[in-house]
């Protein structure tokens, strides 16, 4: 067991303890016993601080060239690339993913750096035929100015990278607010920004609660953008807060993704899809697969295949290699999940396998569950309709492929969804007609790749797009210039 590590707010290019002294627990989920680190819960005076610090190293770096940006972005992807065990033992420790899916997180974020490295090298306007003759008339884009980023804890280093690398690359400063369950890891994140040798101020990080940070950065008249993921009920919190000031936000929220599984399917990679989709990560990812739509004709021989293989994966600590499920990141997570297996139960669904504890005492100081397979589900139930973020699937009988498509779109969210077919109409058809953001054929649910645009639609998100070169809409504001001799 390692000693716990105190962590401060990041201000100005300066770690610095919070006004008050308080501190709050980061505790490692497979064994609550365990303190990784404790975390800065800060107040409105330290985020005043870094939002003034942000506002004055706002136009020197605005200045810089998107080459001088980029530079500086790669060192970053260097050093984070030189610290990936050491991040993803930390990730591991203070979040519960397997060491394995840390250390990747850890290397996408590196990733995710050098891309936006290379759009500072990228156009940033147009020329435009004006009516007047003797005019010359274009566009460019300028920054936002301060952008307010909020992340949550079950991607401690991709998201919020991939919100900070686009905001820096087009010019903006930063301060960043995240999650306290995985400050300890942002922290680390942290210091690799520091390291690479970014100047005072133009990205600060301020830890603490939701309730006092989250809402101020969402309030404050000095952030002149707010990015969020998290859940719907604090997105809307945030975007409503940005709305009645006047300042852009973007919101990345839920999910509840289907996959379906055709006919045709090929049983065996289908199985694979919806168990790696939806359990792996713990199910803790807003891109998971939590409804799994068959048709009638193979619904008993994937249901067999699939508790087959799921009666495999190997509950426990996320730093053993033979670990296949880590344990729920938190306490309450770990407790909302039981909740809806209950609830899922009294509505009338047939629990098939897991959803307990386990039985195993080595395993009693974790917020571990078995993954769950619930069959008889109908998508009236809350089980169908409601964001668990946890290891459920829920497996939906569908008279036919029409049938399949209408009930995955019986949902609130349009964030993921995929489909199994070997029937090239029945994938156009899907395409076509599904209504979510990320569309995927014969692929899970899950998966995310860094060059292209992602989002939802419906309450997934507030229609805007993160990543790649969609980016760009959100950072930055449009200016048109006309320009005569």
């Amino acid at each position: 067991m390692k000693n716990a590590v105190e962590i401060d707010n990041y201000i100005s290019g300066q770690w610095k303890p919070p006004v008050n002294r308080e501190r709050l627990e980061s505790i490692n989920p497979a064994n609550k016993r365990e303190v990784v680190g404790y975390v800065a819960n800060s107040t409105d005076i330290e985020l005043n601080e870094a939002v003034y610090a942000a506002e004055t190293a706002r136009l020197p770096w605005r200045n810089k060239t998107g080459a001088e940006r980029g530079q500086l972005l790669v060192r970053t992807a260097e050093l984070l690339e030189s610290r990936l065990e050491e991040i993803g033992e930390t990730m591991c420790r203070e979040m519960g993913k397997t060491f394995a899916e840390a250390k990747g997180e850890t290397a996408r974020g590196a990733a995710i750096l050098r891309y936006y490295a290379g759009e500072g090298m990228r156009k940033i306007g147009d020329v435009i035929p004006s009516s007047d003759a003797e005019a010359f008339l274009f566009t460019t884009r300028v920054p936002l100015g301060v952008v307010g980023v909020i992340s949550p804890w079950n991607f401690p280093v991709a998201i919020p990278i991939w919100k900070i690398a686009p905001a820096l690359i087009y010019g903006n400063t930063v301060v960043w607010k995240p999650a306290v369950e995985t400050a300890v890891t942002a922290a680390a994140v942290m210091q690799c920004f520091h390291d690479a040798g970014l100047p005072q101020g133009v990205v600060n990080m301020i830890v603490g609660s939701g309730a006092v940070v989250g809402n101020g950065v969402a309030n404050h008249p000095g952030i002149h953008g707010v990015t969020f993921t998290g859940s719907n009920s604090v997105g809307k919190q945030v975007g409503q807060a940005a709305l009645a000031r006047g300042a852009k936000y973007q919101l990345e929220m839920g999910g509840k993704n289907p996959i379906i599984i055709a006919g045709d399917a090929n049983l065996d990679l289908a199985v694979d899809a919806a168990i790696s989709g939806g359990l792996r990560s713990t199910g803790q990812k807003c891109t998971a697969t939590s409804r799994v739509i068959v048709e009638t004709s193979i619904y008993e021989s994937f249901k067999t295949k699939l508790l087959e293989k799921v009666a495999t994966l190997k509950v426990g600590n996320g730093m053993d290699a033979s670990v296949w499920l880590g344990p729920c990141a938190n306490e309450k997570q770990l407790e909302t999940v039981l909740a809806y297996i209950r609830r899922g139960k009294e509505e009338g669904a047939v629990l098939l396998y897991g959803g307990t504890t386990p039985e195993d005492n080595a395993l009693s100081d974790g917020f571990y569950i078995t993954p769950a397979v619930f069959d008889r589900v109908e998508s009236r139930m809350s089980i169908a309709q409601e964001e668990i973020f946890g290891p459920v699937l829920a497996l939906i009988e569908a008279k036919d492929f029409e049938d399949a498509i209408s009930l995955a779109n019986d949902t609130a969210y349009g964030l993921s969804a995929s489909i199994y077919t070997k029937n090239i109409g029945n994938a156009l058809s899907f395409v076509q007609n599904m209504e979510a953001g990320l569309i995927r054929v014969n692929a899970e649910t899950a998966g995310v790749e860094l060059q292209a645009p992602f989002g939802g639609m419906k309450q997934s998100s507030s229609h805007s797009r993160e990543q790649g070169q969609a980016a760009i809409e959100f950072f930055t504001s449009v200016k048109t210039v006309f320009i005569k001799p």
